[in-house]
This record gives C-alpha cells, sequence and structure tokens, in this order.
C-alpha cells in the first residue's frame, strides 16, 4: 500500500505504478558486421575474353553455363559482379581461385 500527502482529513491512497507484464520475449535482431556475409566481386578487365569468363565460373564456381554466361554479362556490361558469397573462409579461397584463373576478383563485406 502506498499512502501520500494526504488533506486535512487524513493519509490519501494514491494508486500504485502500473508494472507492464509481458508475456512473451522481444526477440531483437540486429545485423552486426561480424554476421554480414562476404561477397567475391569480378571486376571487367581487358584481358579475358568473354568466353574464358564464362568457362572460368563453370570449371571454378560450378556455375551452369547459363548461370556462367549471365554473370559474365554482368560483369562485362556493369563492370562488376558478385559471384559469391557467405563465410570470409569460403569467399577467400573462392577469390585465390579466380586469381589462379587470371580474373580480377576481391571480396568485401555486405552491408
Amino acid at each position: 500500500m502506498i499512502i501520500s500527502a494526504g488533506t486535512a482529513d487524513g493519509p490519501r491512497m494514491a494508486s500504485p505504478m502500473a508494472t507492464p507484464e509481458l508475456d512473451e520475449d522481444i526477440q531483437v535482431d540486429v545485423a552486426t558486421a561480424e554476421n554480414l556475409p562476404w561477397m567475391c566481386i569480378v571486376w571487367d578487365d581487358p584481358v579475358n575474353l568473354m568466353s574464358y569468363v564464362t568457362y572460368v565460373f563453370q570449371t571454378v564456381l560450378g556455375y551452369s553455363k547459363k548461370k556462367a554466361t549471365e554473370l559474365m554479362m554482368q560483369v562485362h556490361t556493369e563492370g562488376r559482379a558478385v559471384v559469391s558469397s557467405g563465410e570470409r573462409d569460403k569467399v577467400e579461397a573462392d577469390v585465390k581461385k579466380l586469381h589462379t584463373a587470371g580474373l580480377w576478383a576481391t571480396m568485401q563485406q555486405a552491408g
């Protein structure tokens, strides 16, 4: 019981403060830099033929001919394409494989 300063007639009863009751926990998913995926980006270059880039995407990254051709065209027309994403170790390995094949590739974190 909460008693507040009263009037001339005596002490006055004050209402207790309401306390909200939560029936369920609220989960908040905050993206941090640690859990954002990494991306492997292939850049357009003046050296490699389009047919060779398509071949590398098929043999190194395992894409179908159709998907490899789409990615190659994106590199050719837009100057770059994200060709893989995921955990840092996997993307680093993809970048190294693409470098070995002679393509210009970099990696960056999504976000």
